[in-house]
């Protein structure tokens, strides 16, 4: 690792050994050498080639939310985009940055008397993340409303890419497979009926709260849909609901969902998830593929 980064940036707060399980939504997560938190294109940029430059590994995260660290952490240099967090209404556009809330995003939306994005509105993921694996719930997803999305490659372009670009698919964006750095998005709205927008967008989140473990911590859904299964379903039916690993347990609200009762760590997260597809594999010959990003090095 190149020992000149508060050197070359002497003006950024450098994080070194930072514990990532206090930005995680699960809690839990090893060490990063050097965090960041960039405030503009401009420092993303500068970042990105300073890594390059020092061969520095590089981890983007966005809000954390449907995502494992492991217990080791990540080495080199990892960069959480949420303050870079704009969002703006223009026309029926509503452009957001990368570390956007994509909550905030859908309220934004509903203030600008558009819609198109009620389905996103309990999603607790940032812009970026949603645009990496094309985030949905509720019969609707990222890929339905996005025009366009601007990105940093690997190489420090700049870029703008349209929707046919993005490659969009169940959980997958072509961003997955070039490494790109998503830095804003534009959603392509309707106008629309601000009260009945804003019953849409209560509506499922009473229906959220009432099917999904929101009071404890955790990492969304862990698993991808199977074609022809429903994932709660089978881990259910596998008599899964409940199984504790460390502090880790399968939700007896939603077996889709690994939350944190007390303590867990990755590990705990990972021995559950690995266990949950041992027995789901045995009993019903179905392989469960996780929706859940897992990065950084075990401990």
């Amino acid at each position: 690792m190149a020992p000149d980064i508060n050197d070359a940036f002497p003006d950024m707060q450098i994080f070194k050994n930072e514990p990532l399980s206090k930005y995680t939504n699960t809690k839990t997560g090893g060490p990063a050498d050097l965090l960041v938190f960039p405030e503009s294109v401009a420092q993303t940029k500068q970042l990105l080639m300073w890594a390059n430059e020092t061969d520095t590994a590089l981890t983007i995260i966005g809000n954390a939310s449907n995502l494992i660290v492991r217990d080791g952490g990540i080495r080199g240099l990892t960069l959480i985009l949420t303050k870079m967090n704009r969002i703006q209404v223009q026309g029926d556009e509503v452009i957001a940055d990368a570390g956007a809330a994509l909550i905030q995003t859908t309220e934004m939306a509903y203030q600008g008397g558009l819609t198109g994005l009620e389905f996103a509105a309990g999603i607790p993921g940032s812009i970026g993340g949603a645009i990496f694996m094309n985030a949905g719930a509720y019969d609707g997803e990222i890929s339905g409303v996005v025009s366009e999305v601007e990105v940093l490659t690997r190489d420090g372009e700049i870029k703008i890419l349209n929707n046919h670009d993005l490659d969009f698919g169940y959980r997958h964006s072509s961003v997955q497979d070039y490494d790109d750095v998503v830095l804003s998005a534009t959603f392509k709205l309707k106008p629309g009926n601000s009260t009945r927008i804003r019953a849409r967008m209560d509506e499922l989140n009473l229906l959220r709260a009432s099917k999904q473990p929101l009071e404890y911590p955790s990492c969304g859904s862990v698993f991808k849909r199977p074609t022809g299964y429903f994932t709660g379903k089978l881990i259910h039916e596998a008599g899964l609901q409940g199984y504790t690993s460390g502090g880790a347990q399968v939700s007896m609200k939603h077996a889709g969902f690994i939350i944190n009762v007390g303590g867990a760590t990755a590990t705990d997260y990972m021995n559950v998830i690995h266990h949950v597809q041992a027995t789901v594999k045995k009993q019903f010959g179905v392989a469960l593929e996780t929706e859940v990003r897992i990065i950084g090095d075990e401990k």
